[in-house]
């Protein structure tokens, strides 16, 4: 068992991480920038160290301060949370080079997810079915021409180190190829320090689907079904359901069962997730993730079981307690993420919490580390508070959602909670009517309206 466990993260998430860790009796550690000396997990944590100034290069993904920090404490193993180092092999690599444990798959399998060209590739051979595209980099305007000719437009532009929306564009004809690509790299150099681009054939209405799988060191792996995410603006998910309202639960089964075959094909452990479009009846895998997601909190709530405490039970070399027939999902979930944004512009707005009060009662939840004078920085991204609920069936669920949010008081920042309360009250959004592209267009309409 692990003894000591130092999370490498900040935020709701570390809270997270912290609260698991404590109910299996491990004592935290919490890392920490100077701007977030009055964190909540900070407050909470058994130890606490500074890493360094606000900038995150300079703290959270400063690799040796956290290691000096596992090393001054005593922890035994390091978990890294969502972001900053969670996928980075270089860290896992670096965690168990010092003898510690880290809380995630193999830097191996890191590095072979990771790269999104490599993924696909692995996706290839273990049956899974992929979005065509160049199995290589693309160096030269010529091959990407080629390929658009070949496949037809639109294409899209994809970073192959990274994802979020980032170093990826949609290109419409030929003569926007160039500067397409010239954008996408520059842009993928900057966020993932790699400027490798490939291109893929875009789907014009896909749903985004994935599968949330969990696997030990002795080989055993099971999926806990589906999420659906296609509620995004600009690639990044805003609202997340389990299970999708539009797959059946032979396709789930099928699904999950390609997917639970992959991880135990490749010998992976610990959380990860399969990420699919989903279009005309037909998967496509696009990426995985090898790591904890933002949107967990409502794949526990359908299967009853906690994937942060399971994630550190794998890593500490315990087998998985249940197999795939002991995994039921019952009822319906769905997740908010209230960022600290303007609702309709989506502009950033850091500030001070001058009032809070989270909402309670039957199937509600919330994960946030926010609290009555706390400060929202500018320098981390803008997620302040996931709002999880559950219900019976998904309309009990929206119903629940909807009298949630009306108890939700955050004051002293703007937040994107008044765009859910109109979102729930949408006629395609509660008959499930929507793609990856349907929230866009949602949000340009609300633009128009108040500028009008």
């Amino acid at each position: 068992m692990i003894a000591k466990l130092l999370i490498a993260n900040r935020g709701e998430i570390a809270l997270r991480i912290h609260r698991a860790a404590k109910e299996l009796g491990m004592a935290t550690v919490a890392v920490h920038s100077t701007a977030d000396a009055d964190a909540m997990h900070v407050r909470l944590a058994d130890e606490s160290v500074c890493i360094g100034p606000a900038a995150s290069k300079d703290s959270y993904l400063n690799m040796p301060a956290i290691l000096s920090a596992a090393a001054i404490t005593g922890a035994d193993a390091i978990h890294p949370g969502i972001g900053f180092l969670a996928e980075n092999a270089r860290f896992a690599e670096m965690v168990e080079d010092h003898g510690l444990i880290f809380v995630g798959p193999s830097a191996e399998h890191i590095l072979l997810m990771g790269d999104k060209l490599t993924a696909k590739e692995a996706a290839t051979k273990l049956g899974i079915p992929i979005v065509p595209g160049t199995p290589e980099p693309v160096e030269e305007d010529a091959v990407a021409l080629a390929f658009a000719e070949e496949v037809g437009y639109p294409v899209l532009v994809k970073a192959a180190g990274g994802g979020g929306g980032k170093g990826m564009k949609v290109v419409m004809t030929a003569e926007e190829m160039p500067e397409s690509l010239s954008i996408a790299r520059r842009e993928a150099q900057t966020h993932f320090g790699n400027p490798a681009v490939y291109i893929e054939k875009y789907l014009p209405s896909p749903r985004h689907i994935e599968v949330q799988i969990l696997a030990d060191k002795f080989g055993n792996a099971v999926h806990l079904g589906e999420r659906d995410c296609s509620l995004q603006r600009r690639h990044q998910k805003l609202l997340e359901e389990a299970p999708s309202p539009i797959l059946t639960p032979e396709q789930r089964a099928e699904l999950g069962a390609q997917c639970v075959n992959a991880v135990k094909e490749l010998g992976y452990h610990g959380v990860g997730t399969f990420e699919f479009l989903y279009q005309d009846g037909q998967f496509y895998f696009i990426e995985m993730n090898t790591r904890l997601q933002v949107e967990h909190p409502v794949t526990e709530m359908i299967t009853g079981i906690d994937l942060v405490r399971q994630q550190l039970l794998v890593a500490a070399g315990e087998k998985l307690p249940f197999k795939q027939k002991d995994i039921k999902f019952t009822g319906h979930a769905m997740e908010c993420r209230l960022n600290a944004e303007n609702p309709i512009s989506f502009a950033p707005r850091p500030g001070k919490i001058s009032d809070y009060h989270a909402p309670g009662g039957f199937g509600v939840r919330v994960d946030s580390a926010l609290y009555n004078g706390y400060r929202v920085h500018s320098h981390y991204d803008s997620l302040v508070a996931k709002l999880i609920v559950h219900g019976n069936d998904r309309a009990t669920c929206v119903d629940r959602l909807k009298r949630a949010l009306g108890e939700f008081v955050i004051l002293g920042i703007e937040t994107t909670l008044p765009l859910f309360q109109q979102l729930l009250e949408d006629p395609d959004f509660l008959a499930s009517n929507f793609d990856v592209k349907w929230l866009e267009g949602f949000v340009a309409e609300l633009q128009e309206k108040k500028a009008a």
